[in-house]
């Protein structure tokens, strides 16, 4: 006879079994702030120029060796429901500017952590939400007067390589002069006159061998792939491309054909090779010298491709082919029809190469001013392509952010600083306990320049306090010396660390919300536990115990008391445990 346990009274006995309910400071707020602060810790220490690494192994074994925080967290999976609400922030951060998503984790992880302290204190949940509340929207204000200058011509490749390094510098510190003038000549050749400057218009071509300093810049698209029949070159290249396999048509109906003898089944191959032969004949006397296609390639189509002299591209996916098309002007048709001179796309040098040991097809454009530009990316290991990848991401979302709002704040923590002292000030004049958490939000700014002087191996205090004596001053763009071995401050204009103004105002006001939004929280309820009951319910016969009370024994007790399982069954569930 098995024990009746009885349910807990209160909100509890309202919820399915295994289902698990927190509520109040202790048990729901401080679990949260708890879980965020650990999501902060882990990518703080990836934090600048001279951050360490992490190695990821996502759910399909992928290895990834980054400190990049968008990537470390997109592949962490995280599934704590507070620490995810920081996650969104951060994802948020890197849809809106492309950059600075490691400055929203670190500057939330901080701010939740401070606000901790306040609420051990005594002070209210509404009181310290109302103090940042306000805290960030003077943090506002005061951001557009620490603009220290501001980019003046975006289309000029020196000026655009110099305000590409700081972001650069972040992923791959001692190669960002080289990078960053590829990626200003990239960006610079494509942006059009009207200023709107489309991310996806630069692409990245990744070839391994050689090293990153043999990377260079082309104006058009490479594709790994070769050419399918005897043209490797063409000049002056008039383009045909379809998006339907380049073989003889197919028809939608089926049909019989009855075939007597020999000469009749000559006659039907023939008949259809004629066909074949006068679609090519005519796309070639249209014009076109190159077809590109979407599909697979006939032997048949290539024999009379190669006759006619036409080279052919075979694109597997649909994304190529419709940049391709963007980069050539060209018309993806249908069917295999002549295409017209509209339709037909233009391109100077079409050419099969070998790079490395890889062959790579080059549309090249001889003009500067092609709708796409392609990176190619030489590195050693993938790992280290894919790096250098990430950082070709945020120079180019960078570039953008600046083709948007041409302003500038000082970088190495001299914002943060200046941000801290001024918002110190302005809780000094506000009256109420929210004036508390006002001044722990200037606090938290010190996260910043903190997490750049401990990764770089100096202490940390010392840094701080000789940069609020520069601040003090009135030096308001003195900042984190990185290069220097001891703990240094240097005007970071003059040292042309410079980060955009959007990403300072983005980062902000999205690190405020997440932390405010998770301190709202006061009751979690948790129904996801009760799916194992659910989905196991001729597993859970203990003796003497309820279903209910499987999930509260942990792995260890699990073991000692299922009886009348399979060990795959167990496995299952200890799997589920573990994961949640």
């Amino acid at each position: 006879m098995a024990l009746h346990v009885p349910k807990a009274p209160g909100f509890a006995q309202m919820l399915k079994d295994g289902a698990k309910h927190y509520s109040g400071l202790e048990e729901a707020v401080f679990r949260n702030i708890q879980a965020c602060k650990e999501l902060a810790q882990t990518t703080r220490t990836a934090y600048g120029p001279n951050g360490m690494n992490k190695m990821v192994i996502n759910h399909l074994e992928k290895l990834f060796v980054t400190n990049d925080a968008a990537t470390i967290i997109r592949e962490l999976e995280v599934q704590h429901p507070a620490a995810k609400m920081v996650v969104m922030a951060s994802h948020m951060q890197e849809q809106e500017v492309g950059d600075g998503t490691n400055f929203v984790l670190v500057f939330a992880g901080a701010l939740l952590e401070l606000a901790e302290e306040l609420l051990r204190m005594g002070l209210s949940v509404s009181e310290v939400i109302e103090g940042y509340e306000k805290a960030c929207k003077k943090a506002l204000e005061i951001l557009p007067d620490l603009s220290c200058s501001s980019a003046k011509n975006l289309r000029d490749v020196d000026e655009a390589a110099s305000l590409l390094q700081t972001a650069i510098m972040s992923k791959q510190y001692g190669n960002e002069v080289f990078l960053s003038r590829l990626i200003a000549q990239a960006c610079v050749s494509i942006l059009p006159e009207s200023g709107n400057f489309n991310v996806d218009n630069i692409r990245v071509c990744k070839i391994l061998g050689s090293g990153v300093c043999a990377s260079s810049v082309l104006h058009g698209m490479v594709f790994k792939k070769e050419t399918e029949g005897d043209i490797t070159s063409v000049k002056d290249a008039k383009i045909a491309v379809y998006s339907c396999p380049f073989d003889g048509m197919v028809t939608e109906t089926k049909g019989t054909v009855l075939i007597n003898n020999a000469q009749e089944l000559m006659n039907f191959s023939k008949g259809e090779e004629n066909l074949m032969e006068e679609q090519v004949k005519a796309i070639a006397e249209a014009g076109a010298n190159i077809i590109v296609t979407g599909g697979k390639v006939a032997d048949m189509a290539l024999h009379y491709a190669n006759k006619y002299n036409l080279m052919v591209v075979r694109l597997n996916s649909k994304w190529d082919l419709r940049r391709l098309c963007k980069t050539v002007c060209a018309t993806a048709l249908p069917r295999l029809t002549p295409p017209t001179p509209e339709e037909m796309g233009h391109c100077d040098n079409v050419y099969l190469s070998e790079v490395g040991d890889t062959q790579v097809v080059v549309f090249k454009h001889e003009k500067e001013d092609g709708a796409i530009a392609t990176i190619v990316i030489r590195g050693s290991t993938d790992n280290l392509m894919d790096d250098v990848e990430r950082a070709v991401d945020d120079a180019v979302n960078t570039f953008k952010v600046l083709s948007r709002d041409k302003r500038l704040v000082p970088g190495g923590g001299a914002t943060e600083i200046e941000l801290a002292k001024r918002i110190t000030s302005y809780g000094e004049t506000c009256p109420g306990l929210d004036q508390y958490a006002i001044k722990k939000f200037a606090e938290a700014f010190e996260a910043i320049p903190r997490a750049l002087a401990e990764n770089s191996g100096v202490k940390a205090n010392e840094v701080l306090s000789k940069l609020y004596a520069m601040h003090q001053e009135g030096n308001k763009n003195v900042g984190f010396d990185l290069e220097a071995e001891s703990a240094a401050v240097k005007d970071m204009l003059e040292s042309n660390v410079l980060d955009p103004f959007l990403v300072k105002h983005w980062g902000i006001k999205l690190a405020t919300n997440a932390a405010v939004t998770v301190l709202r929280v006061d009751q979690v309820s948790d129904d996801t536990i009760s799916t194992v009951i659910k989905h196991y319910p001729h597993k859970c016969h203990l003796k003497g115990l309820s279903s209910c009370t499987v999930i509260g024994l942990g792995i260890a007790a699990l073991s000692q008391i299922w009886v009348t399982t399979t060990p795959a069954h167990l496995s299952s569930l200890i799997t589920y445990s573990k994961n949640r």
